[in-house]
């Protein structure tokens, strides 16, 4: 071959669309560039790594001499032609009697050149043996590479393509705010286009962040469903994503035939894989929103073994059809719902769905079990996390249970196990949905596991304060230990009914009712009842302002507590405790309460920590720190509410509550005691639990960001964001969850205005230049 002659440098075709977003992603691939002669740009097919890849090569294109140059291999097959196919690209003529792939080694020997080498996945093994080749006999030479999967050779860098930016759903973000969010943004201009005048209002943004979210963020389906705005209303095609791969088709004729339809981009991804990593596909498809090693080991994995599964399942990460995710050292790994129906529908042809299904039910269920046999000991923030996390899994084997004949039965044994995980986490509502479910679904046969469904939602329904149903609930359960005669189950109602007369406001009977249980609970084999019982006679007698009694019981649940390392009961006795001192002693009350506060924070107890925050105001009251007081209360009207709970809803503490507000009120005046309640309410929850312990309340904000209302917490993360810190790093600089500081950025973004964490650190930099120009 010889060189043909070039009108030009470069052969990169103009964008016929916008291109929208992506602009961390696109200095993320220039930086890498920067470090490495080859950077491979990897994600399932649709997410937008050509349209990527082409932009970062443009801005690039200055860098180099001899031009920048897309290979675009999406509709080659014949793996003998790699090389032909860049030489072609490069505009080389055949020589017959060379190889093309010394051709190039001496072509580009001496070229400062970037080769954009596009959709490299189906011909990966020849594509990297000759981008080895021609790296290491051409200095001068760089490489920008597509691929649902790394090419696997040294020196390469690899820069995964996320989806783009999606708000969540039930988010109430400002409309301005919305658009800025880089999904939002696509399909708004991709409906322009479809439908001349189309644009984001309060009338769609609700059907328009849905159709972006159902969608996974991917470019591709985004515009083929904003196409569709062409023959139909933003609702409708919405209603219709229930079959999105009968929807999504009819795409640019311009686009390679893979990228037509959604089917046929997920085919091709498909077809990439070998048939074990199909086979996992489709099994993994069964988990709804992602899953752990050891439930894929004993669902999905079939006769693989562990470390065969393990690999599997890389391989699948490695071709961009798994994602990996990290929660706090745990490791998950989830499908998008695009490529999770497609699985669905795959398990379905293979015959295997309904044997998936059980198998998913059975091992939740077996976890519940183990979760229940642990709960009362050092573990208990290890279950309480791994529940969070698996609820989407624990609603789905719920699900299966009252959908599948003869199963509503197992489906109150799993919903009776997560009531105590649904109450220590403040999921009150979620709780008394499944519970109401559940029962309905199985039907009024007397059984014992339905007695406990009974009992558990009675008080779930009175920490809410709905009192009424909570007996009614309770008289059904006391109805059912009756007819079916059995002495456990008829405790299982008496102590939901003591425990319902605390929140009745009838404190005496509750020691009557608890009282008459208690020798049996303590010499019975549930540990858990026994210390709830006990608590319930603490709250009780706290209350009545018994004190020798609540400390007799709290003594003996913090006995049984430490002895097993366990953090949510123990809590709750302290803060007894301190409830039974505060009027007398406010002083001694204090660390009790705080000691409690640090204890419920630390296993994500909302309801534990919102009534030992109310606690520490009211010693702040009676101590006459009203300010403090004021702001507590705020914090804890905050958690509250964020547990689905109208605040402090036991008679007698919300007497207490009401004569603290009045008396604060009363100090501070009313601007003052409101400003105060704001600011508590404002505070992030781990800046109110720094408060109530430490007495520190964040740096307020300087006077340049007020227009932006970040709090304090939100730009404390900005700042650190700027600096270039992982979400993990921040965490633990911060000593706070992952979750949380994802949960500050989100809000950072949607404050500002910004799409990207790039967006974050330009706009701190700039704050920084205001100030110091403040200054001089």
């Amino acid at each position: 071959m010889a060189p043909a002659v070039r009108g030009k440098v470069g052969n990169l075709p103009q964008d016929l669309t916008s291109f929208v977003g992506r602009r961390r992603e696109v200095t993320e691939t220039r930086r890498l560039l920067g470090m490495s002669r080859l950077v491979t740009l990897t994600g399932i097919g649709g997410v937008g790594k050509t349209r990527l890849a082409l932009r970062a090569a443009a801005d690039s294109q200055r860098a180099f001499d001899d031009g920048v140059w897309l290979v675009e291999f999406g509709e080659r097959r014949d793996p003998q032609l790699v090389a032909e196919t860049v030489a072609a690209a490069l505009g080389l003529r055949e020589q017959s009697t060379v190889p093309t792939t010394q051709v190039l080694t001496d072509y580009l020997a001496s070229r400062k050149l970037l080769l954009v080498l596009d959709n490299c996945e189906h011909l990966i093994d020849d594509v990297a043996k000759l981008a080895e080749t021609l790296l290491r006999g051409s200095p001068e030479l760089r490489i920008l590479a597509t691929s649902r999967e790394p090419l696997a050779i040294g020196g390469e860098m690899v820069l995964r393509v996320p989806p783009l930016t999606v708000p969540v759903p039930d988010e109430s973000t400002p409309l301005r705010a919305l658009a800025q969010y880089e999904a939002i943004s696509l399909f708004t201009e991709r409906a322009a286009a479809a439908v001349p005048g189309f644009e984001l209002t309060d009338d769609n943004r609700e059907s328009v962040v849905a159709i972006c979210s159902e969608l996974d963020g991917l470019p591709l389906p985004i515009e083929l469903a904003a196409a569709r705005l062409r023959a139909m209303s933003v609702d409708q095609v919405l209603e219709h994503l229930t079959d999105r791969f009968r929807l999504l088709t009819g795409g640019s004729r311009a686009a390679p035939d893979r990228q037509q339809t959604l089917r046929m981009s997920v085919d091709w991804s498909h077809d990439l894989c070998n048939p074990t990593e199909q086979e996992v596909w489709r099994r993994v498809a069964v988990f709804p929103h992602g899953f752990e090693l050891d439930a894929a080991e004993a669902i999905a994995a079939g006769d693989l073994a562990p470390d065969d599964l393990l690999d599997v399942v890389a391989s699948l990460v490695d071709k961009s059809i798994l994602i990996r995710e990290e929660h706090t050292g745990v490791v998950r790994y989830r499908l998008l719902e695009i490529l999770r129906d497609y699985g669905l529908e795959r398990l379905h042809e293979a015959g295997e769905y309904a044997d998936l299904r059980r198998r998913h039910r059975d091992w939740y269920q077996a976890l519940t079990r183990r979760c229940e046999e642990e709960w009362i000991g050092p573990n208990q923030p290890v279950w309480v996390a791994r529940l969070g996390r698996e609820r989407p899994n624990l609603g789905d084997a719920l699900e299966y249970c009252m959908t599948e004949p003869g199963e509503a039965e197992n489906g109150l044994r799993i919903a009776n196990v997560l009531y105590i995980f649904w109450i220590s986490r403040g999921l009150l509502n979620e709780g008394r949905l499944w519970l109401g479910r559940v029962l309905a679904a199985q039907g009024q046969d007397p059984t014992a596991e339905r007695a406990k469904a009974l009992a558990a939602a009675s008080i779930l329904a009175a920490n809410q304060g709905d009192v009424a149903t909570g007996l009614t609930l309770v008289a059904a359960a006391h109805e059912v230990a009756a007819r079916i005669e059995d002495r456990e189950t008829e405790i299982v109602a008496i102590h939901a009914a003591g425990h319902l007369q605390i929140y009745a406001g009838d404190p005496t009977e509750a020691i009557r009712l608890l009282g008459s249980i208690l020798a049996e609970v303590r010499t019975g084999r549930n540990l858990l009842r026994h210390i709830s019982t006990v608590l319930g006679l603490a709250t009780a007698t706290a209350i009545l302002r018994e004190s020798e009694a609540t400390a007799e019981y709290t003594d003996e649940v913090l006995e049984i507590t430490r002895a097993h390392g366990e953090s949510i009961y123990r809590s709750y006795a302290l803060c007894m405790r301190g409830l039974s001192q505060w009027h007398d002693d406010p002083y001694l009350a204090r660390p009790l309460f705080e000691k409690a506060v640090k204890l419920s924070d630390g296993v994500d107890d909302l309801l534990g920590t919102a009534i030992s925050m109310e606690g520490l105001s009211w010693t702040a009251t009676a101590t006459r720190q009203f300010q403090r007081a004021a702001i507590l209360l705020g914090g804890a009207d905050a958690l509250w509410s964020a547990a689905g709970n109208p605040g402090v809803v036991i008679p007698a503490l919300r007497h207490n509550r009401e004569e603290a507000r009045d008396l604060c009120r009363n100090a501070l005046g009313d601007q003052a005691f409101d400003a105060a309640v704001r600011k508590g309410r404002r505070l992030a929850r781990d800046e109110v639990v720094s408060f109530a312990v430490d007495d520190q309340l964040p740096q307020e904000a300087p006077v340049e960001r007020s227009a932006t209302n970040l709090t304090p917490r939100e730009q404390e993360v900005a700042e650190l964001v700027a600096q270039g810190l992982t979400n993990k790093a921040i965490a633990e600089k911060l000593v706070i969850s992952q979750r949380t500081v994802q949960g500050h950025v989100e809000h950072a973004l949607a404050k500002l205005g910004f799409n990207s964490r790039t967006q974050i650190a330009a706009w701190i930099v700039e704050q920084g230049r205001q100030a110091d120009s403040d200054a001089s």
